[in-house]
């Protein structure tokens, strides 16, 4: 059984919920973390904060970030990710209500894999997030872990400075 885990970035309660009841219908077993603000993603990802005894050998198969969050935006939680070694390859896939041009146009400049509108529709709404997780745990090929990448492409030192 996949165990890879879904971090799902969302502050909203009511599109948690559907997200969970679409991954239940779809019937995907893969734990989902859901953090409420950027801070706590990049925390659980960094393996800091609360999250410092976190295994980082173990990554998200996909991060699924909403845009409007508190405390750090899903802009600027996307920027750090890319910015940092050990998060610079895992998927982003964005999960937004979001209809401006321009955030679609940063996120893809600042390295998102997927950028998805949230359905209004709930029953539309269910079947994207079906597809969209089904796509990041079934089919794609997720890239290996960080320190194995590292190992390949620098000097035996390793990580970067």
């Amino acid at each position: 059984m996949d165990e890879r885990i879904i971090l799902l970035v969302e502050d909203n309660v009511a599109d948690f919920v559907l997200i969970e009841r679409a991954l239940q219908k779809s019937g995907i077993k893969n734990p989902v973390l859901r953090t409420k603000d950027g801070m706590d993603a990049l925390d659980y990802l960094l393996a800091s904060g609360r999250y410092q005894e976190r295994d980082t050998s173990v990554m998200p198969a996909v991060v699924l970030i909403d845009l409007d969050l508190p405390k750090m935006d899903g802009l600027e939680l996307l920027r750090r990710m890319r910015a940092d070694y050990r998060t610079k390859l895992t998927p982003v896939a964005i999960f937004t209500g979001s209809n401006d041009e321009q955030d679609l146009i940063n996120c893809y400049s600042l390295g998102a894999n997927s950028y998805v509108r949230k359905p209004t529709d709930a029953e539309e709404f269910t079947q994207v997030v079906q597809v969209l997780v089904s796509y990041w745990l079934r089919l794609n090929e997720p890239p290996p872990p960080s320190e194995r990448i590292w190992m390949h492409h620098f000097e035996p030192a390793g990580k970067p400075t």
